[in-house]
This record gives C-alpha cells, sequence and structure tokens, in this order.
C-alpha cells in the first residue's frame, strides 16, 4: 500500500497547497465568497459537478447499484436532472441578482422581511450537508489507513477547514476542479471498466444477476418519486448549489455550463450503478451494500490504481463539504449574525472587515461540523432532516417569488413556518425515514403560501420594480466597487 499511500499523501498536501495560494486571490467579499463572480464556462462546469457529487453520490451511488441494479443509478440521477433544471431555466436570473444567499434573494423579492427565518432553515441543512460528508471520511480512511472513526473525522475535516479558510471560495474553486479531474479519472475511467471486466462483462453479470437487476425501474415508482421531490427540487433551492452559480462570469456561463455539469451528473449515476452491479457479481454476501465501493477498489485495483480511485473518493467528499461549509458560514454570518447584530461598519473597513468576519465564521462553522459528525452515526437520517428542511420550508417561497409575482412577504413567512414545522412534527410521527413528512409539509407550505398571500395586500410595486430591475441585471449592487480592483485579476478559465 506504499504506492497508494504516497498518492493520497501527496493528493491532500496539493489541496492544502490550493488554500494558501488562493487565500492571496481572496481580498475583498466578493472574491473570498462567490470567487468574484468571475469563473469561466470550463472552470464553472467541473467545479458545479465537484459541488453535487459528493460522497453519497460516489459511495452511496455503488452501494444503491450493488442492492438494486441499475435502477440505483435514479438517485444520482435525480440530483442531475435537478441542476439541469436550475441551469436552463433559473440559473441565469438567479446570477443576475448578485447576492451571495438564497435569504438575500428572498429580502429583495419580498421586501426585507423574511431573512432570518428562511436563513435559519438554510442554516440547518447546509449544516447537517456539511456533517453527512464529513463523516463519510470515516469510511475512507479506514480502507486507507485502518484509522480510528474519530481521528478519520478530525483528519479529513481539518484539511477541509484548512483551505476553505484561508482561501474562500477561490481555494475551494481550486480543489474542486483538481477533485473533478481526480474523479473522473478515478471513477468513470479507471473504476468503471475494471469493474465490470473483473465482473466477466455485461453478459456474465445478466447471467449471474436476477432480471430486476437491469430493470431501470426496478428500485420502485415511489422511491424514484420522493427522490425527485427531494434531491431534484432540493439541487434548485440550495444554498450550496446557489453559492456556486454566483460565481458564474455570466448568463451564458450559469446556464451552459451548468447544463454540461447537470449532463456528467447522469452520466456518473450511471456509472455508480453499473460499478455497484458489477460488485453484486464479485461479491454477493457484503455485511453492508454501502461496502461495496471500499470492497471493490481494496481487492480488485493494482498497486497505484487503487491510490487514485481512493483519492477521487476524498475528492468526492471533499469537494460537498468544502462547499457545503462556506455556504452553511456565509447564512450563519450574513443571514443571522449580521442581522441579529445589527452592526453596520463605516465603508472604509467593510470589505476587510467582512473578509475576515466571513473567514472566522468558516473556522467556527467548521469546528462545529467537526464536532457534530464524530457525535452522529447514522449519515442517512442526518441527510435526510437536512433536505426535508429544506424542500419543506423554503422550495414554495423561492419558487413562488421567482414565479408568482402575488406572493408576498406574510405568505413567505407563513410557508417557511408552516412548511418547517410541518415536517418536524410528521418525522417525529412517521420516522425521519418515512416519505410522508416531506409530501404533506410540502403540501402544507404550498396552502400557507396561496392563502396568505392572497388574504394580505400585494407587494409594494417600488419593491417588485427594484425586483425585477436586478433579474434584468441593471440594478446596481454593493459589491460593484470591490469588483473594480479584482478585474485586474484574469478570470478563471
Amino acid at each position: 500500500m506504499a504506492v497508494d499511500y504516497l498518492v493520497i499523501v501527496v493528493y491532500l498536501a496539493g489541496m492544502l497547497a490550493m488554500g494558501w495560494w488562493g487565500m492571496r486571490r481572496a481580498r475583498s467579499k466578493s472574491e473570498f465568497l462567490v470567487a468574484g463572480r468571475r469563473l469561466g464556462p470550463a472552470m464553472y462546469s467541473g467545479t458545479m459537478a465537484a459541488i453535487v457529487l459528493g460522497g453519497a453520490s460516489t459511495i452511496g451511488g455503488v452501494g444503491l447499484g450493488y442492492q438494486y441494479g441499475l435502477s440505483g443509478a435514479w438517485m444520482v440521477f435525480t440530483i442531475g436532472l435537478g441542476l439541469l433544471a436550475l441551469s436552463v431555466f433559473f440559473s441565469a436570473r438567479i446570477a443576475r441578482l448578485k447576492v451571495y444567499t438564497v435569504s438575500e434573494m428572498l429580502d429583495l423579492r419580498y421586501g426585507g422581511r423574511a431573512g432570518v427565518i428562511s436563513g435559519l432553515v438554510m442554516w440547518a441543512y447546509t449544516l447537517m450537508l456539511a456533517v453527512t460528508s464529513t463523516i463519510a471520511y470515516a469510511t475512507i480512511f479506514d480502507v486507507l489507513f485502518d484509522m480510528n472513526r474519530t481521528l478519520a473525522i478530525v483528519l479529513g475535516g481539518s484539511i477541509v477547514v484548512a483551505y476553505s479558510t484561508l482561501g474562500g471560495m477561490w481555494s475551494i474553486t481550486l480543489t474542486d476542479m483538481v477533485q473533478f479531474v481526480v474523479k473522473t479519472i478515478g471513477v468513470l475511467l479507471l473504476l468503471l471498466p475494471i469493474a465490470v471486466v473483473k465482473a466477466g462483462g455485461f453478459a456474465e453479470m445478466k447471467a449471474q444477476l436476477p432480471t430486476e437487476y437491469f430493470d431501470p425501474l426496478g428500485i420502485g415508482g415511489e422511491t424514484i418519486f420522493t427522490y425527485v421531490l427531494i434531491y431534484t427540487f432540493g439541487m434548485l433551492i440550495g444554498q450550496d448549489i446557489w453559492q456556486r452559480v454566483f460565481t458564474a462570469r455570466g448568463d451564458r456561463t450559469a446556464r451552459w455550463g451548468g447544463t454540461v455539469a447537470g449532463t456528467y451528473c447522469l452520466v456518473y449515476a450511471v456509472a455508480g450503478a453499473v460499478i455497484g452491479t458489477a460488485a453484486k457479481v464479485l461479491y454477493p454476501d457484503l455485511a453492508s451494500a454501502d461496502d461495496a465501493f471500499a470492497t471493490v477498489v481494496k481487492d480488485e485495483l493494482p498497486i497505484g490504481v487503487r491510490g487514485l480511485v481512493l483519492a477521487a473518493a476524498l475528492a468526492a467528499v471533499m469537494s460537498t463539504s468544502s462547499g457545503a461549509l462556506i455556504a452553511c458560514a456565509t447564512v450563519a454570518n450574513n443571514d443571522i449574525w449580521s442581522r441579529l447584530r445589527g452592526v453596520v461598519r463605516p465603508d472604509g473597513d467593510r470589505q476587510h472587515d467582512e473578509v475576515k468576519g466571513n473567514r472566522v465564521f468558516i473556522l467556527l462553522m467548521g469546528l462545529a461540523v467537526i464536532g457534530t459528525a464524530i457525535a452522529l452515526n447514522d449519515v442517512v437520517q442526518a441527510l435526510t432532516v437536512a433536505y426535508n428542511l429544506l424542500v419543506g420550508g423554503l422550495l414554495v417561497p423561492i419558487l413562488g417569488g421567482l414565479l408568482w409575482k402575488r406572493g408576498t412577504a406574510q405568505g413567505a413567512l407563513a410557508s417557511v413556518a408552516v412548511g418547517g414545522l410541518a415536517v418536524i412534527g410528521l418525522m417525529a410521527a412517521y420516522g425521519i425515514l418515512a416519505n410522508e413528512p416531506v409530501y404533506y409539509g410540502l403540501l402544507a407550505s404550498l396552502a400557507a403560501y396561496l392563502v396568505v398571500s392572497l388574504a394580505t395586500r400585494p407587494t409594494d410595486a417600488a419593491v417588485l420594480a427594484a425586483w425585477r430591475e436586478r433579474l434584468a441585471g441593471r440594478a446596481p449592487t454593493h459589491d460593484n466597487a470591490s469588483e473594480t480592483v479584482s478585474e485586474q485579476v484574469p478570470a478563471g478559465q
């Protein structure tokens, strides 16, 4: 394993080096939180694909393939569909808003009264998303070094916190681009063909496994519908995803770059399911389906290649973890702490203080994520809670604000409160992993939004006019001045 260890160590050292390099570019709030809004199509596509394809998509996607066959692709497939829908229908408008958080968008649309409550819901979602990614380090480092679970979480989490704190979105963008390349080579170009060949090819796989393993709908219609509801719609409204949209250089980059990333996700989904199906032929009696990825890598891949593929798994986990971490810190600082504190700094100190403040919040949230990950064991339950809160509490007011001009601030607040409380209550009643909480919570949120919006006065015409100006990209934003300095640095290509 010495060669494999060397590959992993070099990879981790490279992540830290890029964090240090990114620190030199993060000289303003815009640079630190959204990479100056200057990413070109290639870098935007790679980093967007990297953040949405995390440990759940890689290790979990292979596990679903092991358990259900080709239909195990549906979870990751619906993530790709969500990214495609976001890119084609909404990304251009979102990018033109020139905001930093989803809650800022809600404030612009509804007149400045939805921020703190929606921020709390989004903060809970991003925190749990970061926690689930951080827990996954334990699985990978256990395969690599037979390492204690707590030590693995601390080691992996500390590296992500370090490079994220140093350079913010620039560091995360650079590391995500490397992680995208590593995942593409490790999973698509190496692990996929090797696993299929080791299993005897597709003909042998079909001969060895039941026919339902090759049924595209074998996982069940209700499960597919739930995936669409949680993951496809979750892609439309998550702070971690929107914050990447904000990094796009322009409308075309956001639309076409996101479309390429979404298409890549569809390919990745099928690849994971095929690898899992091959693992079922090779190891029909694994204790847990989620062990399929690590088992194939450990037992079937040659020296060196094994290290690269494990680096790909680390890349998948790190990209999602770092994206969720900066999203969590951005929401905590900009949507919650700043509003509750109510302090306005002198303009001359704005950029320096805001970069320093956001850096501190990434460090604090990173420590909270590592501590929570050590305390929790069930990744699936934590991820389910996160997405149920996100979709049940925020989907309706966000999409309503983008699509329905009659929606009001009172309707948005009622929707967040009713949907969030309904989801929590229903999870307590039906169980965290049940489908009913997100179904009924979303319906309750929609009903509250419609009824309260129609029962209250329409949004002020001046607010809607300002909103339309921002959607069209014509209104000035508070970070325009800071971007004049950063324009001297070439945009990412």
